[in-house]
């Protein structure tokens, strides 16, 4: 018995040890209640907040991009992608607020970021580096006990999933400050230049714990079979064409 519990134990704290994913991302295959991915947190006390992200899928029904709920707020801070093919909604604080617009792409990678300023409550999304007009959503503070998931969007705090919202496809580079970051930092988040990690969630030292069928794999794209192309002995003959 002691055993027995000693190895859920090991298991455990091997599944939440933090991790350098650089190269790496999240696979959700499935439409799924329960496959989600629960990111910790360095700090759950916030006036400001941008988060950033890689993302691919082929999705066209609305789903859920990155849900952090506190006891007071479900969607403490949501980016949903609408089942509308140029819509992506924020809400801060159980407040929505929807971007027009956009230029949001099936079957590619691209990079999705948005910025909250909890003293004036501005919201921005930033697709690929192209910034929406600045709205109002929300002023205040986000505190105290964050569950962050990737794959579900919560409708209570650490729970409540809806598996018509489920995100099926890959997300790779996440990382969130409690700050808004400056037009230039994200661009060059953007074009995965040398720019300054996240201090709340760092992709570079990541603690997580994946649930379901949910699975870290080398992140695909044509960069980096372009790097593999230059070391072909090194690599699979997939990228060797």
């Amino acid at each position: 018995m002691m055993k027995s519990l000693l190895i859920v134990l090991m298991l455990i704290e091997c599944t939440a040890a933090v991790q350098d994913l650089t190269g790496k991302m999240f696979s959700f295959t499935q439409d799924s209640k329960t496959d989600h991915v629960k990111l910790i947190a360095a700090k759950d006390d916030v006036k400001a907040i941008t988060v950033c992200l890689r993302s691919f899928t082929d999705l066209t029904r609305n789903h859920g991009l990155f849900s952090l709920a506190t006891p007071s707020f479900a969607n403490g801070f949501l980016i949903f992608k609408k089942s509308t093919s140029d819509q992506v909604e924020i809400n801060v604080r159980n407040k929505a607020m929807t971007v027009s617009s956009q230029e949001y792409k099936l079957n590619t990678w691209q990079s999705v970021c948005s910025t909250w300023d909890g003293t004036t409550g501005l919201v921005q999304l930033w697709l690929d580096g192209k910034p929406s007009s600045r709205k109002y959503c929300s002023e205040g503070t986000i505190r105290s006990n964050f569950v962050i998931i990737l794959g579900q969007e919560q409708d209570s705090h650490g729970g409540g999933f809806d598996a018509q919202q489920t995100f099926i496809g890959m997300i790779s580079d996440v990382h969130m400050w409690d700050f808004v970051l400056s037009p230039c930092e994200m661009q060059r988040y953007v074009d995965d230049l040398n720019f300054t990690p996240g201090n709340v969630l760092n992709w570079k030292a990541l603690q997580f714990e994946t649930i379901g069928k949910v699975v870290v794999e080398d992140k695909q794209g044509p960069c980096s079979c372009l790097i593999k192309r230059k070391m072909p002995n090194m690599f699979s003959p997939s990228c060797q064409g």
